[in-house]
């Protein structure tokens, strides 16, 4: 499989993933032209969209695709009916397209309806994980997110995580404040500053790595508690969660 990345608005990343042939799919494309541009630069043939969420950054170049190139089949969850999406999913679903099959998982948190896609090794996970980091919760729960992102944990290693936006820098940052003796994550943050001054994308990443500089995979680890002043050892692992995205909103 063949995977490439095309850059959108300030920091997003709209997906393309082919298999053996001259058609791919589309993942969640905020707008339009950069897609059409870089379809045609491969030659390659659209055959579906997936969305994951309904944000417009995700959602918005859907109408002008499908104007386009008519034949593209749209899957999404239900929030994305609105946007575009024709053939609505949730967990247990599989997605046909391109050659691949691709697993539906519902991961709520960072929106209610949140999905991820899931076709080994490739996980289009959109807002719900980040390379050091995890979505904000803006309609679902903290209880709801930690055990989105624990769904995702439980992939394989080698899964390549296709978030959504360029945001390790800025993740790493502050795993190295919450955590500033620890050296896989200084070590990490030194490689990907280095990568984003050559203006290269940090992204995907795989998960065992991320099981290393990622806090919010953390969070039953009894040292991350402690740096947070919890020392309840009956609280439930999603609270731990639940203070360390807090302390992240207002980092």
């Amino acid at each position: 499989m063949h995977l490439i990345s095309i850059p959108a608005f300030q920091d997003n990343y709209i997906w393309l993933l082919t298999k053996d042939s001259q058609t791919t799919i589309i993942v969640d494309p905020g707008t339009a032209h950069p897609v059409i541009q870089a379809l045609q630069q491969h030659q390659l043939t659209p055959d579906a969209i997936l969305l994951t969420h309904h944000h417009n950054d995700h959602t918005g170049g859907v109408a002008e695709l499908v104007r386009h190139y008519p034949a593209l089949k749209v899957y999404g969850p239900e929030e994305t009916r609105s946007k575009g999406a024709q053939i609505i999913v949730k967990e247990g679903d599989h997605v046909v397209a391109g050659g691949m099959t691709f697993s539906v998982l519902d991961v709520p948190g960072h929106t209610i309806g949140h999905i991820a896609f899931y076709c080994s090794p490739y996980l289009f996970c959109g807002d719900t994980l980040f390379s050091a980091g995890c979505g904000r919760i803006f309609e679902g729960t903290a209880k709801q997110m930690y055990h989105s992102i624990q769904k995702l944990a439980a992939l394989p290693d080698n899964t390549k995580v296709c978030c959504a936006h360029e945001y390790t820098l800025s993740n790493l940052r502050f795993a190295n404040y919450v955590l500033p003796e620890d050296i896989d994550i200084e070590t990490y943050q030194q490689q990907i500053e280095q990568l984003r001054a050559e203006n290269q994308a940090s992204v995907p990443t795989e998960l065992q790595l991320e099981r290393k500089i990622n806090l919010f995979l953390r969070c039953h680890q009894i040292d991350l508690q402690r740096k947070l002043g919890i020392n309840d050892p009956t609280i439930e692992i999603w609270q731990v969660f639940k203070q360390l995205r807090a302390m992240k909103d207002n980092y």
